[in-house]
């Protein structure tokens, strides 16, 4: 039947070629009103087929096709299709409509993504079924009960602007598709045979049935023909029906989606409907995630049977035959058993990424992300076991992914088929194997690529082809692995100007036919190595900051490219020119990878001979040719470097080649310039100057044309003169064997500069970043390079150690190595044997911050090797035999987490973590010192001589013990730090603590440190500020006049360390959002150009605005302090800079701590008035007496959580930012708030806040119960719900209470909030009834009781007070009912309940039943009929915490 489009249509549509083509008009600007029907109804088993012939890139959505009962003579035309009713079906996305609500959410393929020329057609089989047909292969039915009477609709909607009729005719018959089938399984056979053959020639017999199964599954997808018997097909892996009481189940039980997930959080639990067979894949992805919780998803396997298991509200309240990944760790029956399991974490996972996992047959089981191994999780896993899916949090719904699905595994497969066998599924006539190893493989991008990339071009080119709408997921990847010193290398052929960050390259050891490519390259998180702007990236981490070109600079037609050595080395270049070094030990065979990102649209290979670059070591840096006669022009294969130790200003980049000068302001008004010389002096015994020619022995310098030794001028008007060098200018130095120094500028040489440089000593080359110079790259070199010294990533600024704190000097602890000898009160250790068994700890756990250093007193140079240091959770009291418990050395000590420097590399539990790190150890001599500390950032830290050589470890737990292996030729060390003092017992804090090591612990306060400092007695604001500023009060007041921007300003003078510049918020005006912003500006304000918001400050700028700090508009922190957003008028807002260069915020005389490091001297202090804030005010000073101000900043946090010693705590993994803070609690915390409490009745130490959120305690590995009092008496933990440590009235007897008390719960409401904290003590919902009407029997004045007189109210009976020690029964709705509040962040609405958990004296309650008529257990480990307490008496409770729950 001729096929035609009805002549009534949408009114954006237009009709050509007799009826049978239609485009919707004005395309770009209109998106809608697209709708045709077919002329004439369908007949029963016809296809009305359509070729989708144009699409624009303007919209989202697609073509929808779909059949509907109404006539189109008759159809008020709506704008799409999904607005027909009456009877229609229509078919949008994956999903199937039915009068615009929907009945299928997943159905065959998806619209969306079908692009120009693929065909689409909709049929009513014979039954009354829909089918929808893509590119002649049938989808299946749709929906059935369909009329007879049908029209077809399709609906040009989003992307879709043109289609034309193909045809109306019926399918093939059956007969005819058997017979096709039969046709294409023979001609795939021989395809098969030759896989087989290439397979066996390349890999032998090994795990070939596992390559050949997915292949097989893969081409039967393609073609008609199921697997025997259909078995995978009837006995597929689903989720079994029965699952958790949220859960809806869907598209034939293949997903699971949770329902209110944004009222609810858990009861998503589903299990599959069969066990597990060994080594079958169960695998999901994830479809839907919401932001509002914290956690997400969990997968793992059970033994329970789920026709028998009652469904827990989480997967790991089960406390038996489960295994579980939670996070990056391994839960076992609910208990952590694997901290780190992998890198990646499950609660970082995005929409349309994979979770896999599977049984082997040896038992062991093994997790999948993306389709990578990431390793055993468990062994001996139970033979039976079903697998388990948690929607938790995050998670809404999931999706299981089949091996036999066409849709699922078509991309995946088909990569491994064209990996094993290039030419399967080609138009060849013969399979030809080449045995000729000597011709190579044509460099080509590989066919299985990123989702929004395309490879065209015979494989050189790689497109985005809808750049301008995503800005990622264009990851490519070449075809075969980079032989050994084979360049890759690109060149952009489009940009689009759209978005930010663009192409970036690299290497990776995965092969890309078995990838699951993320949405870029530098989400990988092993075997990637990754050029991304001018920074180097390893496993997505950052190992170089300042590399090179920054690629965010390039053009179309610029080129990149990058190479691995023999060596192991991996180099970049940029338009041909090396780059230098960026990674060592990059293992063979690795892929080369291109992310066409952001800007970045086209990129085609360059691998012409003539455009490629050569090696690093045959040219030289950048395009400066060097002159014949110079001596320089001789590359040698070791270049010199700069050297790691450097001025404080410097810093050294681009793999040790290239010097900066950091907080450089404008250098236009300088006159002086580079000076350049050499030194006798090693640079590690030197005391680096603000200049060189401050040097009074062994230094030479060329300063302007004068000739400077030790400091002084010994000849002028040499031939050269610095000062007059401009950008690009080359200076060499040269020693001649005489002993004299000759200068060379750009190649030439200008003759000899002095004599009598010392003979047969070591000199070294000096040059000083001065006035107008402020950059420098060494082009080329001769001569030794030390390896030991060429720490080509050590880019980190060098700070002086301060002396160690006062106080008992540290001590060795009497467990060591067999070979060690401890004497001098143990603050020396000897090693008296051979050079191993020589490991040695400290003697207590180190603090935060707390520095354990020791001095090298005697070497033995017979021996190779040198002293290892660092930090490990192993406690030397569990040592069992001095002479059996510990390994020979430090790098085999594995027992426990242990983080370690050994020579200049940085090993975890043995394993390489970083290179060049610091100075080598190796190089240690007898003097030197070395010490190492735990940082408060969890991070670990070496110094040498008192120099910190930043930051070696990161994610260090919180209790470790210094540990050094005095190995090699280091035999003699003594301690020359100490401890800090510890307080007494007597002025000790209480701590909730006990004997018992299954109870809960609390931390206790740590010692504070006192920063002094000054408040300036005068500070007014610089005449030059923003458009909108009016100044007044003799210029201490600032006022914004008009609008809510252009309000900035800066003092007139700059700050001095260690003053407070202090301003007060006048007046707020709420008509605007957003208020002010406070930091400072290393520029001179007198001429400086204000622009709108202190934002747009792109220049040595710290600013802290709302919780944030910036540098130069770039987020370097958050959650810090307060918000500024919620300040009131009359708050008090103070910065300081302090003598370290660091810069702190103050809220109403409180210092938030250390907001950013080095601030430039001199700065200015920065105000910007916007938004709501109106006005402010400078306070004078009185005076500028030093004042003490505890430091929030300086407060350690304690060794113990809630009974679970950090070392056994589940450890983040490094990826986690330590700045971060739970979202549950900030959201709790912001209710607090706003309920207007004193702030005296809380802790000042925020960090005895706690958080019992899901991701909380299992991040801490909290138990559900602990045992407390005597005698002890079991009590939960309040899950769900946040902690706020109240203040302890400190005449309490208070190590007694907490010992001996018992701790329960007591649920309340809001109303009764302020008068509980008021009295101190637990007020009943009666008592607060009628509390101002009747008085007490007895009234407490001044600790005595004085009884009623006698015309008082009579004396009534003391009231009870109801507690339970679970937060299950006391935060019941009837104990602590929900209050409604706007969270003022995020303006929704949420419901709270409030409670207290409270310390119970023993014996001054009774326990008994509950008292709400529930027939329900509440909680499995306490009984109805013992779950609640009642107590009478007074003085019996004390007031621990406030708890709050929010929903």
């Amino acid at each position: 039947m001729a096929a035609e489009l009805h002549s009534r249509s949408g009114k954006l549509i237009g009709l050509s070629n007799s009826n049978r083509t239609a485009q919707r008009n004005q395309p770009i600007q209109e998106f809608n009103h697209g709708l045709v029907l077919s002329r004439e109804p369908l007949r029963d088993r016809d296809v009305f087929t359509v070729r989708i012939d144009k699409k624009v890139n303007s919209w989202s959505g697609s073509i929808e096709i779909g059949v509907t009962a109404l006539d189109p003579a008759t159809l008020d035309f709506p704008s799409s299709a999904t607005g027909l009713k009456g009877g229609s079906w229509i078919v949008s996305g994956y999903s199937v409509l039915l009068d615009g609500r929907s009945i299928l959410e997943e159905y065959g393929r998806d619209l969306d993504q079908l692009g120009e020329g693929d065909l689409v057609g909709i049929q009513r089989d014979t039954q009354g079924n829909l089918h929808l047909w893509v590119n002649g292969e049938d989808c299946g039915v749709a929906a059935t009960g369909l009329p007879p009477r049908l029209w077809a609709v399709i609906d040009l909607y989003g992307k879709c602007t043109q289609i034309t009729v193909v045809s109306s005719e019926p399918p093939p018959s059956d007969q005819e598709t058997s017979e096709d089938s039969e046709e294409q399984a023979e001609a795939a056979a021989p395809s098969f045979c030759n896989f087989k053959m290439l397979y066996l020639l390349c890999f032998g017999e090994q795990d070939l049935s596992d390559f050949v199964n997915s292949a097989i599954l893969s081409a039967y997808s393609n073609s008609s023909i199921s697997p025997i018997g259909g078995v995978m097909t009837n006995d597929a892996l689903l989720f079994h029906e029965k699952c958790g009481t949220l859960i809806k189940l869907s598209n034939n039980n293949k997903t699971a989606e949770r329902r209110r997930p944004l009222d609810e959080f858990n009861n998503g639990v589903v299990m599959t409907n069969r066990p597990l067979r060994d080594n079958e894949m169960f695998e999901i992805r994830i479809d839907k995630l919401v932001d509002k919780w914290s956690g997400s998803i969990e997968i793992g396997v059970t033994t329970h049977n789920p026709n028998n298991l009652d469904y827990p509200a989480t997967m790991t309240n089960l406390r038996s035959g489960t295994i579980m990944m939670s996070g990056s760790g391994i839960l076992t029956n609910g208990k952590g058993t694997r901290r780190e399991y992998c890198e990646f974490s499950l609660d970082e996972l995005q929409e349309g990424d994979h979770i896999g996992l599977m049984r082997k047959s040896n038992g062991a089981l093994h997790f999948y992300i993306n389709g990578i191994d990431q390793g055993v999780a468990a062994t001996q896993t139970p033979t039976v076991v079903y697998g388990v899916v948690d929607l938790y949090g995050m998670a809404v719904k999931v999706t299981i992914v089949h091996n036999h699905n066409h849709s699922d595994r078509l991309r995946r497969n088909n990569a491994i088929m064209r990996a094993l066998s290039p030419d399967v599924g080609r138009n060849r006539t013969a399979l030809h194997l080449s045995t000729d190893s000597d011709v190579p493989e044509r460099l080509l991008f590989h066919s299985n690529c990123g989702q929004k990339a395309a490879i065209i071009n015979d494989g050189k080119t790689a497109l985005r082809p809808h750049a301008t709408d995503d800005f990622n997921h264009g990851v490519v990847l070449s075809s075969r692995p980079l032989r050994s010193n084979e360049v890759f290398q690109v060149r952009i052929d489009k940009m689009v100007d759209k978005w930010a960050g663009s192409i970036e390259i690299g290497v990776t050891t995965h092969n890309p036919a078995y990838l699951q490519l993320p949405s870029t390259m530098t989400n990988l998180r092993s075997g990637t190595w990754m050029m991304t702007g001018n920074g180097v990236m390893h496993n997505g981490t950052t190992i170089l900051d300042e590399y090179g070109h920054n690629l965010d600079r390039l053009k179309a037609g610029d080129t990149v490219g990058v190479v691995r050595k023999d060596d192991g080395s991996l180099h970049f270049f940029v338009n041909g020119v090396a780059q230098g070094p960026a990674a060592w030990n990059v293992p063979p065979n690795v892929y080369a990878v291109v992310d066409l990102y952001g800007q970045a649209a086209q990129a085609t290979i360059m691998d012409d001979l003539a455009d490629l670059p050569p090696l690093p070591d045959d040219v030289s840096e950048g395009n400066n040719q060097l002159s014949p006669v110079s001596p320089c022009s001789v590359m040698s294969a070791t270049d010199l470097r700069f050297h790691h130790l450097h001025g404080n200003n410097a810093v050294i980049t681009n793999g040790g080649r290239t010097a900066l000068r950091q907080n450089c302001r404008s250098v236009c008004g300088m006159e002086r310039s580079i000076e350049a010389g050499v030194t006798a002096i090693r640079p590690e015994d030197l005391e680096f100057p603000n200049t060189m020619t401050d040097i009074d022995y062994d230094t030479w310098m060329l300063s302007g044309t004068a000739i400077m030794q030790d400091g002084n001028t010994m000849r002028n008007n040499y031939g050269c003169d610095l000062d007059s060098l401009t950008t690009g200018s080359r200076i060499g130095m040269m020693r001649s064997a005489s002993g004299d120094l000759h200068y060379y500028i750009n190649g030439v040489d200008q003759g000899v500069a002095c004599s009598g440089l010392p003979p047969g000593k070591e000199v070294f080359a000096v040059i000083d970043l001065y006035g107008q110079c402020v950059q420098v790259s060494i082009t080329s070199s001769s001569g030794p390079l030390d390896n030991s010294l060429s720490t080509s990533n050590n880019t980190e600024k060098s700070f002086p150690i301060q002396s160690p704190v006062p106080g008992v000097a540290h001590r060795f602890h009497s467990k060591h190595g067999k070979n060690i000898l401890v004497q001098n009160d143990g603050c020396q250790a000897i090693r008296a044997g051979d050079f191993s068994h020589g490991i040695v700890f400290s003697m207590k756990e180190l603090k935060s911050d707390e520095l354990f250093e020791v001095k090298i007193d005697q070497v033995d140079d017979q021996w190779s090797g040198s002293l290892h240091i660092g930090l490990t959770t192993l406690q030397p009291s569990d040592i069992p035999c001095i002479a059996t418990g510990l390994s020979a050395s430090l790098l085999e000590l594995r027992s426990k987490v242990t983080w370690l420097v050994t020579g200049s590399e940085v090993r975890r539990n043995g394993i390489l973590q970083k290179q060049n790190y610091g100075c080598s150890l190796d190089r240690l001599g007898v003097g030197n010192r070395v010490g190492v500390k735990r940082c408060s950032d969890d991070t670990m830290h070496i110094l040498i001589d008192g120099e910190d050589m930043g930051p070696a470890a990161t994610a260090v737990a919180k209790n470790v013990y210094a540990v050094l292996d005095l190995y090699g030729k280091i035999t003699s060390i003594s301690i020359v730090s100490s401890t800090v003092l510890e307080e007494t017992e007597s002025t000790k804090a209480p701590s909730l603590s006990s004997d018992s090591c299954s109870e809960e612990e609390e931390e206790e306060p740590t010692p504070v440190r006192h920063m002094q400092i000054h408040f300036l007695k005068t500070m007014e604001f610089l005449e030059n500020h923003g458009k909108n500023i009016l100044l007044s009060n003799q210029n201490f007041t600032a006022t914004r006049v008009s609008s809510y921007n252009q309000g900035l300003l800066v003092t007139s003078q700059p700050l001095p360390r260690q003053h407070l510049f202090q301003v007060q918020i006048d007046r707020l005006n709420p008509t605007w959002t957003s208020s002010l912003s406070l930091g400072v500006i290393g520029n001179c304000p007198e001429r400086f150009n204000f622009p709108s918001t202190a934002c747009c400050l792109k220049r040595s700028t710290w600013l802290v605005q709302r919780d944030s700090v910036f540098h130069n508009s770039l987020k370097i922190c958050e959650n810090y302090g307060p918000n500024l957003d919620t300040c009131p008028e009359g708050t008090l807002l103070g910065i300081l800079v302090d003598g370290n260069n660091c810069l702190h915020l103050y809220v109403n005389g409180i210092d938030q701590g250390l907001a950013a490091q080095d601030i430039p001297n001199p700065c200015f202090p920065l105000v910007d008035l916007y938004g709501q804030c109106e006005q402010v005010r400078y306070l004078l000073a009185v005076g500028a007496e030093p004042v003490d101000i505890r430091c929030q900043a300086d407060m350690e946090k304690a060794d113990m959580v809630d009974g679970i010693k950090e070392s056994v705590c589940w450890t983040p993994p490094p990826e986690v930012n330590p700045m971060k803070t739970c979202e549950y609690q900030a959201l709790c915390t912001r209710f607090k708030d706003l309920l207007t409490l004193p702030d005296g009745y809380f802790n000042e130490d925020a960090k005895l806040n706690l958080c019992y959120c899901e991701s909380c305690h299992k991040l801490r590995g909290d138990e559900a119960y602990y045992k407390r009092g005597e005698p002890p008496r079991d009590y939960a933990l309040p899950f769900g719900w946040c902690r706020f440590a109240l203040r302890i009235n400190p005449r309490s007897d208070m190590a007694n209470t907490f010992k001996k008390w018992h701790i329960a719960y007591h649920g309340c409401s809001v109303g009764t909030l302020r008068t509980t904290l008021d009295q101190c003590e637990l007020v009943s919902g009666e008592e607060h009834a009628y509390f101002f009407s009747v008085a007490p029997t007895k009234v407490d004045v001044q600790n005595e009781y004085t009884e009623t007189e006698e015309n008082s109210a009579p004396e009534r009976e003391a009231v009870k007070v109801k507690l339970s020690p679970t937060m299950r029964y006391s935060g019941l709705e009837a104990f602590a009912p929900k209050v409604q509040f706007r969270d003022p962040r995020s303006h929704r609405c949420h419901q709270a309940q409030v409670a207290f958990q409270v310390c119970v004296r023993p014996g001054s309650y009774k326990v008994g039943a509950q008292s709400l008529g529930i027939v329900e257990a509440l909680d499995p480990r306490f009984s109805n009929s013992e779950i609640e307490w009642i107590t009478k008496e007074k003085g019996g409770t004390l007031l621990y915490g406030l708890l709050i729950r929010v929903e």
